[in-house]
């Protein structure tokens, strides 16, 4: 059962990872619903697997981003992160209560907010067609530190933030992918030394875990093209009305 389990938390996690409703909120809510332990440990592998589909995805801009390190998106890039790790570790102390789900209900309902609004900013001002600088990287990398809580969409409020500083919507999109790729590896890091130093030891289900790995893998490359297209045409209120649904089911089920 517990290997059913984790294959279903790889597929949530390749589908979630690419919509604004934050993949680490549903792994964190379905992970206590299945009974799976070491929820942190999960989804931090699954992040891995969904890191690999962006790598794959954009291949050719990071390697571009590689071969001139002092090009602009690079420099963007960097701004970004910096934020994005500062404020994270700020946060870092209460991190791990909220992967207990204490505050998922909530993190949810602040999304759907965050969604509602940054689609009123994008409707009031349809000509928004500036690309990223220096400005709009750093307000989108404070958005994705602040992001760092389960229920709190990074892609969402990342790309929101970005709506925020006049950036058309495309280029917000594909920066937001970008910026998830350091953060998601310092994070990796994090865990295992974390998980090294307390000296616990794993009682999960390996096989399950590879499977979900892969799972989510696949699934991520698949949704990351299909999000790319869909982000032209839809309205993040009907994303924002989904996790006020899903903050609703939290808030009774955890």
């Amino acid at each position: 059962m517990e290997i059913l389990s984790l294959m279903l938390l790889g597929f949530l996690q390749g589908i979630t990872e690419f919509l604004p409703i934050s993949s680490s909120g549903h792994l964190v809510l379905f992970g206590n619903i299945f009974g799976i332990e070491e929820t942190l440990f999960v989804s931090i592998i699954l992040h891995l697997a969904t890191l690999l589909s962006v790598i794959i995805v954009f291949r050719k801009e990071i390697f571009f981003i590689l071969k001139n390190p002092f090009s602009k998106q690079s420099i963007n890039l960097m701004i970004a992160t910096i934020p994005t790790c500062v404020i994270a570790i700020i946060l870092l102390p209460i991190i791990g209560q909220s992967f207990e789900g204490r505050f998922l209900a909530l993190s949810f309902l602040i999304s759907a907010f965050i969604l509602y609004f940054a689609e009123k900013r994008k409707n009031s001002r349809p000509f928004m067609n500036k690309e990223i600088d220096n400005k709009s990287a750093f307000i989108m990398g404070i958005a994705q530190g602040l992001a760092i809580f389960p229920g709190i969409s990074r892609s969402g409020t990342t790309l929101s933030a970005g709506l925020y500083a006049n950036v058309e919507k495309q280029s917000a999109t594909n920066f937001s992918f970008l910026m998830s790729i350091p953060i998601i590896i310092l994070s990796l890091f994090l865990e295992v030394f974390e998980f090294a130093s307390t000296g616990a030891s794993l009682s999960i289900s390996w096989v399950g875990l590879l499977l979900a790995f892969v799972i989510a893998f696949l699934v991520g490359i698949l949704s990351i093209k299909i999000m790319i297209k869909l982000t032209k045409s839809s309205n993040l209120k009907f994303f924002s009305l989904y996790l006020l649904l899903i903050s609703i089911v939290s808030f009774f089920i955890l």
